[in-house]
């Protein structure tokens, strides 16, 4: 019997994509004044999926169509794709009209995104909680 099966595995990967994401979107934020600067947002499903294949694992797909046989997105609305790491797919969003200095950051939209990111990593981290919780149930044979 497999101790520790892909599910934590992927939870640890989507954690992780998760707070990659959050870094991109705070720097948006942290530039939500620099004149000229376009924000820049981490596609999670393509990031994730690249950590999973790393992993030797199958790539996730949450509902069918989501993403294209090799892997991508499909219609992220993103272009540009430049690589940070091995791991990460970040892109330059197209963000807003751009202000009279040419800063694209919209506060509100990317605060919004930031939440939502915040409460889905929220989320991944309880179910890896609740399954080491199930393990440490196992290991103790109560």
């Amino acid at each position: 019997m497999k101790l520790f099966d892909s599910t934590l595995t992927l939870l640890e990967k989507s954690l992780d994509a998760r707070l990659t994401r959050h870094t991109v979107l705070s720097a948006n934020l942290a530039n939500a004044n620099t004149p000229g600067y376009v924000p820049k947002d981490v596609n999670f499903e393509a990031t994730l999926n690249k950590m999973v294949s790393e992993g030797g694992s199958t790539p996730v797909a949450t509902e069918p169509g989501h993403f294209a046989i090799d892997g991508g997105s499909t219609g992220s609305g993103h272009a540009d794709f430049m690589s940070v790491n091995t791991r990460t797919t970040v892109s330059e969003d197209a963000g807003t009209q751009p202000s009279i200095d040419g800063n694209r950051v919209d506060a509100d939209k990317t605060a919004v995104e930031l939440a939502q990111n915040g409460m889905q990593y929220g989320a991944a981290a309880k179910a890896a909680g609740k399954k080491l919780a199930i393990l440490r149930y196992v290991a103790d044979g109560q």
